[in-house]
């Protein structure tokens, strides 16, 4: 027979080879979720085609180029740029992010040649509408965010973290061609703007 102290070794070594075990499993799972990253649209390509509700605010149908009720897609929005950032009322970056991106739509919005040209909108993955308006009342969010709260849009873009920002040129033709796609903060929104700028050759 093993002896007590022999057997609260055996015990003690057992509990930390299951504890590992779940550590490892553990990893393993996370690790996955992030390699999902793969499969996101990269700059060069096209962004799928998603279905998003017509908001009902007139103000916002307004500021897309949307007339009708029902859905749209994004090759319907009236702009040659459209930005959009995948965000969740849940992420703290994306709180940190927020001013940031109202600021960027402030200082589109004054320029009387941007203004017509560049649209701004937010996907939340995982969000309710409810949700949606508190993070938009919260952050004072001046451009339309849509729900994603089954993440079905979000797992058609390879399960990005957030936020994530996608730049679209937008073509005559309703096609689109991806000029930026990364995970993070824009930074400074006057040299993200230049930066777009640049990319889709707008003047």
């Amino acid at each position: 027979m093993l002896s007590a102290k022999k057997e609260d070794v055996m015990q003690r070594r057992a509990r930390c080879s299951m504890i590992v075990v779940l550590i490892s499993f553990a990893l393993f799972s996370f690790s996955g979720n992030v390699h999902s990253d793969s499969s996101v649209p990269e700059k060069g390509s096209s962004f799928p085609v998603i279905s998003l509700p017509v908001p009902e605010k007139d103000s916002e149908k307004s500021y897309l180029g949307l007339s009708e009720k029902g859905t749209f897609t994004i090759s319907d929005i009236k702009a040659s740029v459209l930005i959009i950032e995948i965000m969740s009322m849940y992420c703290p970056y994306c709180q940190k992010e927020a001013p940031l991106v109202n600021d960027l739509f402030q200082i589109i919005d004054r320029d009387a040649v941007l203004r017509d040209k560049v649209r701004i909108i937010g996907i939340g993955a995982g969000n309710t509408p409810f949700e949606i308006d508190v993070f938009r009342n919260q952050f004072h969010v001046p451009f339309p965010i849509f729900e994603d709260r089954s993440f079905a849009i979000h797992r058609k873009i390879g399960e990005v973290r957030t936020p994530y920002f996608f730049v679209l040129k937008m073509n005559a033709d309703k096609t689109n061609k991806i000029i930026y796609s990364k995970v993070g903060t824009i930074g400074e929104p006057v040299q993200f703007l230049n930066l777009i700028r640049e990319e889709a050759v707008l003047k």
